[in-house]
């Protein structure tokens, strides 16, 4: 099933033609009566007859909107052009929207890859492109779009973590929301390609820990954000104690014993470490 143009022609051009055959029935049919002639009587009764029948076929197109045309049964086109058209006569005539709509999911609690149990939503955005397809390939396009995009957000959450500190470019639900999307989205145009429907766009409205776990992952977080922090700054000790030894050694031409390194090590490593402040202790000299 796919889409295909409907035969249709200027619809103001026809209901002229319509409107003028009816007064030349009804003028027939009065002329019959009038002169008592049987024969006019029935070819004004067959012009009026003609022009009902043709007067079925006109249809009215709204800006972007089409209409699917069945006749008996058998799918025989769509009109996609606004207007008045006049078209098959006897048709069935099925309205389809073109516009851009957009679907809000609930709040789905979905397990990510690492087994975390988080709560997630997104709005789709889309569109028909097939009218064929959308009314006869599928029950009801709308509500299909609704339940493939939630089938497709829980399939997507559970391929990534919600985050993660241990490996900074892996993809994750919150700090790649963008690279998701663009999954979520090639996966759900897949899913609505029977139903003749285009993904415009997918976004990411909600994504939270869900409640029974919150507390707890939130300490995680926390706990791994400040062992990331402490490596940063062991890192940044270590480099400048080793700077500073050398450049003493160098410029100051000191030649210091491995007891007064490691004091000098100790002392420097305490003083960028500490959470708090050191309180410097001036050196006077020895006591004689």
């Amino acid at each position: 099933m796919k889409e295909k143009n409907a035969f249709h022609v200027n619809g103001y051009l026809g209901l002229l033609v319509a409107i003028a055959g009816a007064l030349l029935g009804c003028w027939l049919v009065y002329h019959g009566y009038r002169s008592r002639q049987t024969g006019i009587i029935i070819f004004g009764a067959i012009v009026l007859v003609v022009v009902t029948i043709f007067s079925t076929s006109l249809t009215i197109i709204q800006p972007n909107e089409a209409k699917a045309l069945t006749f008996f049964g058998n799918y025989i086109g769509t009109i996609r052009d606004s207007g008045l058209f006049m078209t098959v006569p006897f048709t069935d005539k099925q309205e389809v929207s073109l516009r851009v709509a957009n679907f809000n999911s609930q709040i789905l609690k979905v397990n990510d890859s690492k087994g975390n149990p988080v709560e997630i939503a997104a709005v789709i955005v889309y569109k028909v492109v097939d009218t064929a397809k959308a009314l006869f390939a599928v029950d009801d396009y709308e509500q299909f779009v609704q339940i493939q995009s939630e089938s497709a957000i829980r399939h997507v959450a559970s391929e990534y973590p919600y985050d993660t500190f241990e490996d900074e470019k892996a993809l994750t639900l919150r700090s790649n929301p963008t690279e998701v999307s663009d999954k979520l989205t090639a996966e759900l145009q897949d899913r609505l390609n029977v139903a003749g429907v285009k993904i415009i766009e997918t976004r990411l409205t909600h994504l939270a820990y869900a409640t029974e776990i919150a507390s707890a992952m939130l300490q995680k977080q926390q706990s791994a954000a400040i062992l990331s922090a402490r490596k940063i700054i062991v890192e940044g000790a270590v480099s400048i104690t080793e700077d500073a030894i050398d450049r003493l050694a160098k410029e100051a031409h000191l030649n210091l014993t491995d007891e007064q390194r490691l004091q000098i090590i100790n002392n420097i490593m305490v003083a960028i470490i500490s959470e708090r402040g050191t309180q410097p202790v001036i050196n006077t000299g020895t006591q004689q």
